[in-house]
């Protein structure tokens, strides 16, 4: 089981996939719980709209990209010498 899960954690789009289902389901228990009996709210008055909408801001909302470390010899280097760019 833990090996599933980590061979699913290394595909490119997994992490943004199980953000977008745990959005989803977030916007439809808002609407099943919150909701809007109405029907004058937008997004909480249609079960397919609050599950798309959750969705979507679990997409946007979960990172997916971590920055790349700079190597230490090119940090130290421009620390000593003080110039930065290609012929540093």
């Amino acid at each position: 089981m833990l090996e599933s899960i980590q061979a699913l954690a290394r595909h490119k789009y997994a992490k943004r996939v199980a953000a977008s289902i745990v959005g989803a389901a977030a916007g439809y228990a808002y609407y099943y719980y919150i909701g809007c009996a109405s029907g004058a709210c937008p997004i909480t008055s249609n079960p397919y709209v609050s599950t798309a909408y959750g969705a979507a801001v679990g997409y946007l909302l979960f990172p997916t990209r971590t920055p790349k470390a700079q190597p230490e010899a090119e940090t130290v280097s421009q620390q000593e010498t003080g110039r930065t760019g290609p012929d540093a």
